[in-house]
């Protein structure tokens, strides 16, 4: 994109900004695209197929507490189970939950497969 154009006003803060024409379809279309509604959201979801959470995951997940405690606990899942199940000890897989240790990707990849979730829904 090209350094904009900035017009200041009468206290010399920015008041407009000129774009190229070019530049500004390109917003334009964005924000189309970002104006699609719930509803065609969630139609445009459940069409995709795959999984859906309740909002109390989702609620979790925004409040900041750790995805891999989240989605452990919504699968009923113990940090023994889990950790079993990854071949990890579970000292290390509370550790990973608590942000003490980071998990490897290999470890991170193999949470992710025995949550039943994307490696990106972890990190």
């Amino acid at each position: 994109m090209n350094k904009p154009q900035v017009i200041l006003d009468g206290t010399g803060q920015p008041a407009f900004a000129v774009i190229p024409w070019h530049e500004y379809e390109r917003l334009v279309n964005e924000d189309a695209d970002a104006r699609v509604s719930d509803e065609e959201l969630y139609d445009r979801a459940k069409a995709e197929g795959g999984e859906s959470f309740p909002i109390e995951v989702v609620d979790r997940l925004l409040a900041g507490e750790n995805p891999i405690r989240v989605f452990r606990t919504y699968r009923g899942m113990t940090q023994n189970q889990l950790a079993a199940a990854v071949g990890i000890n579970a000292m290390y897989l509370s550790q990973i939950e608590t942000g003490k240790r980071t998990g490897s990707i290999k470890i991170l990849a193999a949470l992710a497969n025995a949550l039943h979730v994307g490696m990106d829904d972890l990190i």
